[in-house]
Order: C-alpha cells, then sequence, then structure tokens
C-alpha cells in the first residue's frame, strides 16, 4: 500500500473501507471519526474567536485550537499505522502451526496491534477534555457542534476498545491482556460518561430543558 489511507477523498475512503481490502477496518475508522470529532471542537474554536462577547476567553480558545491540532493530526496518522499493524500480524497467522516460531511471533505481533487502538483511546481521552471546556467558553452558537464532537469521540473510543479487545481474547500472555483490558476499561468507563455528559447538556440546552 503506497498511498496514505488519509490521503484518500471522502469517498475513496468509504469506497475501500466497504471493500474486500483488509484495511483500512473498524480500527481505521475509529481514529478517523475521533479526529472528526476533534475537528469539530476546533469548528467551534475558529468561530468563537474574533468575537467581542468572548473576548476574555480568547487566550484560552487558542489554546485549546493549539491542543486540538495535535490530537486531529495523531488521529490522522493512527489511521495508517493501525492498517501498517495489521500486515504483520496477517503474516503471523499464516505461518503453518507445525512452525516452533508461529507462536512466538503470533504473540508479538498481537501485542503491537494493540498499540495503534490504545493510542486512539488515550487521543480521544484528551479530545474530551477539550470539548468540555469549549463547551463552556466557546460561542453558544456552536453547541450542537460541541455535541456532535462528544459523540463522535464517544463512538470512536468504544470502536477502538473492540479493536483492543478483539487482540487481547488471543493474547497467551494473560498478565499483558488483562492490563490492557483494565486500563481501556477504566478509561471507557470515565470518558464515555464524560462524552455523554456534554452531549446530554447540549441537548438540554437546546431544547431548554
Amino acid at each position: 500500500m503506497t498511498e496514505k489511507l488519509i490521503d484518500q477523498t471522502c469517498e475513496g475512503f468509504v469506497s475501500l473501507l466497504a471493500s474486500k481490502a483488509p484495511v483500512p477496518g473498524g480500527g481505521g475508522a475509529a481514529a478517523l471519526v475521533g479526529a472528526l470529532g476533534t475537528a469539530l471542537c476546533s469548528m467551534a474554536g475558529n468561530l468563537t474567536l474574533g468575537r467581542k462577547k468572548y473576548a476574555a476567553v480568547e487566550p484560552d480558545i487558542h489554546a485549546l485550537l493549539e491542543k486540538g491540532e495535535k490530537i486531529k493530526n495523531r488521529l490522522l496518522e493512527l489511521v495508517d499505522a493501525d492498517a501498517a499493524a495489521f500486515e504483520p500480524l496477517s503474516r503471523a497467522y499464516s505461518i503453518p502451526r507445525d512452525d516452533p516460531s508461529r507462536e512466538t511471533v503470533l504473540e508479538e505481533a498481537t501485542k503491537k496491534a494493540c498499540a495503534a487502538p490504545m493510542e486512539m483511546l488515550e487521543q480521544c481521552v484528551l479530545a474530551v477534555e477539550l470539548l468540555e471546556e469549549m463547551l463552556k467558553k466557546g460561542s453558544v452558537m456552536l453547541v450542537s457542534d460541541v455535541g456532535c464532537g462528544a459523540l463522535c469521540c464517544k463512538a470512536a473510543m468504544e470502536c477502538a476498545a473492540l479493536n483492543i479487545y478483539v487482540n487481547t481474547k488471543t493474547l497467551k500472555n494473560r498478565v499483558v491482556a488483562e492490563a490492557l483490558e483494565h486500563k481501556t476499561d477504566e478509561l471507557l468507563k470515565e470518558y464515555c460518561a464524560r462524552s455523554a455528559a456534554v452531549a446530554a447538556a447540549v441537548t438540554a440546552q437546546l431544547r431548554g430543558k
């Protein structure tokens, strides 16, 4: 695969996702959705800047935008990082079962395949924190975008978690597997609730409740 997945057009990426091609898959989709959620946070910030009503928080908005740009860019990089990790894992599964190296190679490739979705989860956690602050400080005209960003990040976190669990399920080293699963469980528990709370606050604000 010479062309980066993130260099595809939107239509091209979705068509590739729907095809028989092994990548992108759920992990790449999770990273992209997380990047979209983060971008919505930045959209709200950029449309807040320059408004007299929000002059007092402008330095804070600039800081949020700087952080958001880094998170968004890293999530986009993780689309291709996740795809790159799939190839050695696929090769490991194709090693004959009577090959004495198979189990070691497969175990190592499986552990490495957990790295990209775990980082997706961690980056989305950071994005949720930005969205929480943007909800408080950004323009009230952009709250629906903040809410949509929070829900995108929530979906991305849940999808990234599934891509961790599908790999930890087959790890022979259960200490490593359980540590990864515990970290995933804890982040999901806290940050899915926090992202849902942002969306709920937006809904209440929009509906006057």
